[in-house]
């Protein structure tokens, strides 16, 4: 297994965002936005679709409008599935490019294109290209959290929910794998599938602030607690897991271990939806700083953080922030994505509509 390129920590490579200061709005005029967009949404034919990782109110207001709540996987899925003519997506450009390459008949938006990633920054299309080129005789896998100029030079495009079965299923056709972006999630597969891998050199701005030796200060104020592990996480991280899991994964892990306490390294926007079906559990924050062992609220991206009610409703009354794709590299990016879902309907993977 083999890094592409020096490891310095992914903040020193990218420009990373301040968390945006949305004005503080009290119940009431909370209620009257939402009343608003929820109108905007039935005038324009719309359906919201947002991410585990935005903040809580945009959540509730997928579901209470008849969208949805899910993983990149599932947002992808239902995308394609839904009659709406417009998909507002509520979470980072990536999943946006992602349901207009599945969806180019359909007007897609979202409150704001610069909503970014850092793994989508820290992989740049062309030379990822390069680097494509330079190794043939490997099968390319990108990670969903990359542009769809990457997605278009990729022979497969995976999930972190995804990601373990089809790699699995690639070594044991004999193929060696060319794997981007994250580093950290790369090791993780190649350890538990035991895939010749080379890996891009890039990470998660989010998962790679977590500490090793702070979470297991915390761990040992909290003995009871199960650690709930993203595979974006360093070695260090993952290494002290009860479960190591997509969003979705550790979501269901929350409902159905019978811990009362659980500790959960990844963006803490997930704790909605997790005190949503488990308002009876205890969830930690794990730590993202060595003198912030008993913080509760560390991890949150910065890019997730720019979707908010306020800018939702500009954009449904404004459908400015709309989603292009060159069509030559739509056509392309489809079909390792098709590839996937495809995967995932003959294996019986994802499918998560009954998480609510």
């Amino acid at each position: 297994m083999t890094t592409a390129t020096q490891e310095a920590p992914i903040r020193d490579r990218i420009q990373v965002p301040a968390h945006p200061a949305w004005p503080a709005l009290n119940d009431a005029a909370k209620t009257e936005l939402k009343e608003r967009i929820k109108r905007l949404l039935v005038e324009q034919h719309a359906v919201l679709v947002a991410h585990y990782y935005v903040d809580g109110d945009l959540q509730a207001l997928a579901e209470e409008t008849g969208g949805y709540v899910a993983d990149s996987l599932e947002m992808a899925r239902f995308g394609a599935e839904s009659d709406a003519q417009t998909l507002v997506v509520c979470g980072v450009r990536f999943m946006g490019e992602t349901a207009k390459i599945l969806n180019p008949e359909k007007r897609v938006l979202m409150p704001t294109l610069e909503a970014t990633c850092s793994l989508d920054e820290g992989c740049p299309a062309d030379a990822f290209s390069a680097f494509c080129d330079a190794h043939p005789d490997h099968s390319v896998v990108v990670y969903a959290n990359t542009s769809a100029e990457v997605k278009a030079r990729s022979d497969w495009v995976v999930t972190s929910s995804i990601a373990l079965p089809i790699v699995k299923h690639l070594h044991e056709r004999g193929e060696k794998i060319l794997w981007a972006p994250d580093k950290h999630l790369g090791r993780y597969v190649q350890r538990q599938t035991g895939a010749e891998m080379l890996l891009w050199d890039s990470a998660c701005v989010v998962h790679e602030e977590f500490k090793g030796f702070a979470l297991e200060r915390l761990r040992r104020l909290h003995p009871d607690a199960a650690i709930l592990v993203h595979p974006e996480s360093p070695d260090e991280i993952v290494d002290q897991a009860d479960v190591v899991g997509s969003t979705t994964q550790l979501i269901k892990a929350v409902c159905e271990l019978p811990n009362r306490e659980f500790i959960v390294a990844t963006d803490e926007g997930i704790f909605w939806k997790m005190h949503q079906l488990a308002p009876d559990k205890r969830l930690i924050a794990a730590p993202t700083a060595g003198e912030g062992a008993t913080c509760e609220s560390c991890a949150h991206c910065p890019w997730m953080a720019m979707n908010a009610l306020q800018n939702l409703e500009q954009v449904l009354q404004r459908g400015d922030q709309e989603i292009q794709i060159d069509e030559a590299i739509r056509q392309r990016a489809v079909i390792p994505i098709q590839r996937m879902l495809e995967f995932a309907r003959e294996h019986g993977i994802g499918q998560t509509r009954g998480i609510r």
